[in-house]
């Protein structure tokens, strides 16, 4: 049977582990927080990184940022002091290019296998195995994980070597900022025109323009639902990774610096634990409007 140590179960973790255990892997978990751990049905639970890796074919982790992955890989009785080749590491976190090609490069020099495997999709689509899997690697070490993305995702996108993973990531996680900028923007100008949101995402949701992004965040935003499958706290981190890997290539991506500055904004509100689209509240609260109901 195949082994996996999980480690971090958190917005993404449990519903990922939940699909490996019912895909029949032998799964072990470790998690900063005890409790959250103890309550996977399952799994093998262990209290430290260094009882959860040895023996493991794989290890995985989903973590928050740059940090959070620093601190499990690289800190004293971490990630990289306990594997061994005989695991292959897959870091599915979205964090710097940088962090990433740093952590490729020290998985290299103690001859461990190493995966940049960042997902699409938030918190709903890691339960239900529906994740988009980005992925930067050697061919042979994608081809030996890719039964255990089969399990997680609706589709898994091999992009090239070593942190094409992370780049992919980055690049489309723009995409998605920019998209629910626009739709905010045009959902304050229609009805601050006179239209109804409602009968605008309606046109919006067939026509040549249409997106899931479009429909589903839409939708949150003219019934005024912010809760929080993706925080606003993490988009305006992604949003910081976005600019500083565009300002690594001496690339402008001006309409990323206008998206950071109104989730800055709203984060300072106090929305950061609401929705990413929460900043859409703001831009129509400028206008004098509201876009619910």
């Amino acid at each position: 049977m195949t082994t996996i140590a999980y480690l971090g179960l958190g917005t993404m973790g449990t519903g990922m582990v939940n699909n490996l255990v019912r895909a029949g892997f032998d799964v072990t978990v470790w998690n900063r927080t005890p409790e959250r751990a103890s309550a996977v049905s399952g799994v093998h639970v262990a209290s430290t990184i260094a009882e959860a890796v040895p023996g493991a074919d794989f290890v995985l982790y989903c973590l928050a940022d740059d940090t959070a992955v620093r601190d499990v890989v690289f800190s004293p009785g971490g990630l990289l002091a306990s594997v061994t080749p005989a695991s292959v590491v897959v870091d599915m976190s979205t964090i710097s290019a940088a962090l990433s090609d740093e952590e490729a490069a020290a998985y290299a020099a103690k001859g461990v296998s190493f995966l940049d495997a960042p997902v699409f999709g938030s918190k709903d689509e890691a339960a239900a195995g529906g994740l988009w899997i980005v992925v930067g690697g050697p061919d042979d070490v994608f081809e030996k994980a890719r039964p255990v993305f089969e399990v997680l995702s609706e589709t898994i996108h091999h992009m090239g070597k070593n942190g094409a993973g992370v780049r992919m990531k980055l690049v489309g996680n723009l995409m998605v900022a920019v998209e629910i900028e626009v739709l905010g923007e045009a959902l304050v100008l229609a009805k601050k025109a006179g239209l109804d949101p409602h009968k605008v995402l309606q046109v919006a949701a067939v026509t040549d323009f249409k997106t899931p992004i479009f429909a589903g965040v839409g939708e949150r935003v003219v019934t005024g639902d912010y809760s929080p499958a993706f925080s606003l706290t993490l988009m305006r981190k992604d949003a910081g990774l976005i600019q500083g890997f565009a300002d690594s290539l001496g690339i402008k991506a001006p309409s990323a610096g206008v998206v950071k500055a109104n989730l800055d904004r709203a984060w300072a509100a106090g929305l950061g634990e609401e929705h990413a689209s929460a900043f859409i509240k703001l831009m129509a609260e400028d206008a004098g409007i509201s876009l619910a109901g």
